[in-house]
């Protein structure tokens, strides 16, 4: 199993609008558009869950197509500790 990263979506966007785009390709096990906790609104981006290959697919197949006029930036999910940025160990010498 394998989580694809979905950004740049357009604000219409919701959990059946990308679960129907991915299905196209093949099993989509879960999708998911991210929503702001405070105002419900979309922030932009979602993730789906796919099997190993047809996860592959799908990232080589919409990556860059447009959604409503947005083109999509797809690509294998990065584990939250592998994002970059700050260490989740502290932010360093504090004054």
């Amino acid at each position: 199993m394998k989580k694809i990263y979905v950004g740049n979506l357009p604000w219409s966007a919701d959990d059946n609008a990308l679960r129907d785009l991915f299905s196209t390709i093949g099993e989509v096990h879960s999708a998911a558009v991210i929503a702001d906790r405070d105002t419900g609104r979309s922030r932009g981006f979602g993730f789906i869950e796919m099997e190993n290959s047809d996860a592959d697919k799908a990232i080589s197949e919409l990556n860059g197509q447009e959604l409503d006029g947005r083109q999509l930036r797809i690509n294998e999910a990065r584990d939250r500790n592998d994002r970059g940025g700050r260490s989740s160990g502290g932010g360093g010498d504090r004054w």
